[in-house]
């Protein structure tokens, strides 16, 4: 199926309410490290501009600071940092107990790949809130279609072509030549909504439903756009959208944006940044 506007009115977001941020939706975003402190940033930044109403970013203890002045608008939490500049082992706990009192997570963008990072995915997985895992918590997930998980929601994941190899333990060359096959082989190994990425991008469910979206820019091929839509997916799941749901509009969110950008910059050549500032514009009223 065609990823457009049609397609989209059969997948409703939850009604634009008035209320205190408490009512909008409460988002937790895992993410940044010493090298890649930004990503956090981007994601918690577009998690806003999709209507999220209260943020919360869990990073590493060096980021902690330059993000909660950048970002006046969340509570940040720095944990204990490993000497690779990831989150050490004492992050875990933390992190979990934060995700208890949100309605969702996105988690992984510019998070440094370790063996923490299967920690942290088993501890949010087994939590109640929507969740979106993406980049490094992707590398080391195992499949899920035989264990016992008490979700109420299907977790989202965001994987490209690597990381879907990584996923199903298969050549990058496959997922190049069957994107749909293996999205949907994922999508069920994973008990999960699947995007498999690319210039085409496809969205796929497990029981073999697929949407693809061919249009956005040149431009969105760029450092930090992944980070962007990771958190646009987490503030529509913040919001109440199913996950399905939050998954296919912000892949449209994210491509529409690219799209007017390029209109009003050129093909190329904005940045990961703007991307977020076009989103509002962009939802339904």
């Amino acid at each position: 199926m065609k990823l457009d506007s049609a397609a989209l009115e059969q997948h409703p977001l939850p009604p634009v309410l008035d209320g205190d941020k408490e009512s909008k939706g409460r988002i937790l975003v895992v993410a940044g490290s010493r090298d890649v402190p930004g990503a956090a940033l981007l994601a918690a930044t577009a998690a806003m501009r999709a209507g999220a109403g209260k943020l919360r970013i869990a990073t590493v203890e060096s980021a902690a600071m330059p993000i909660a002045v950048a970002m006046p608008e969340a509570m940040v939490s720095g944990l204990p940092e490993a000497d690779d500049g990831g989150f050490a082992g004492g992050a875990v706990e933390p992190i979990a107990e934060a995700a208890r009192e949100v309605d969702a997570v996105v988690a992984g963008p510019g998070v440094k790949q370790s063996a923490m990072c299967k920690r942290l995915a088993d501890v949010l997985l087994e939590s109640h809130a929507a969740l979106a895992l993406d980049v490094a918590l992707l590398e080391t997930l195992e499949p899920l279609h035989e264990r016992a998980l008490d979700r109420s929601t299907l977790p989202v994941l965001l994987p490209n072509a690597k990381e879907l190899a990584s996923l199903l333990d298969c050549d990058p060359g496959h997922v190049d030549d069957d994107p749909i096959g293996c999205g949907i082989r994922a999508a069920g190994l994973y008990r999960s909504v699947v995007l498999v990425k690319g210039v085409t991008s496809h969205v796929v469910t497990p029981d073999g439903q697929c949407w693809t979206y061919d249009g956005g820019a040149p431009g969105l091929g760029v450092s930090g756009s992944g980070d962007v839509l990771a958190g646009i997916v987490g503030g529509l799941l913040a919001r109440g959208a199913e996950p399905l749901d939050a998954l296919l509009w912000s892949v449209w969110l994210h491509g529409e944006a690219g799209a007017r950008l390029a209109e009003r910059i050129g093909p190329i050549g904005f940045l990961a940044r703007e991307i977020a500032d076009e989103i509002p514009a962009l939802l339904p009223r």
